[in-house]
């Protein structure tokens, strides 16, 4: 499977936030006790990666539909996104080895790693326009 870049990109900032939520644990817990939280950021991380996947399948497919059923196909695969991060929470809320603040972590960091590249894409776009004139 070929991912375009943007996805690659969006995929190592998950991983980046990820590591530092790690980091933050590792000095917050100083003990084994940051386990649950660890396995949590782990499973939130991964479902933000499949998510990412999962965009980039869509929107590819979505391309060769016409207007009309790409809308539908677009909005039905936001509704199963959007149930697998509900499932990965409900997880971390309902199995004690595993820390909600850590699946959230991980299932925000799709988020912040949709923001960066927002962010990120237009201040490339500015810069290689010559800046404000």
């Amino acid at each position: 499977m070929n991912l375009s870049d943007l996805a690659k990109k969006m995929i190592v900032s998950i991983l980046i936030i990820a590591a530092l939520c790690f980091v933050g644990s590792v000095i917050y817990y100083r003990s084994l006790d940051l386990l649950p939280f660890a396995i949590g950021l782990l499973l939130g991380s991964l479902v933000s990666i499949i998510k990412v996947i999962l965009l980039e399948h869509i929107v590819n497919k979505a391309i060769s539909l016409g207007k009309e059923r790409a809308g539908l196909y677009f909005s039905l695969n936001h509704l199963l996104r959007l149930a697998l991060s509900g499932a990965v929470l409900v997880i971390g809320a309902v199995v004690p080895g595993i820390s909600l603040w850590g699946v959230a972590a991980g299932v925000l960091a799709f988020q912040i790693a949709t923001y960066t590249m927002n962010f990120s894409t237009k201040k490339s776009k500015k810069i290689s326009s010559g800046g404000d004139r």
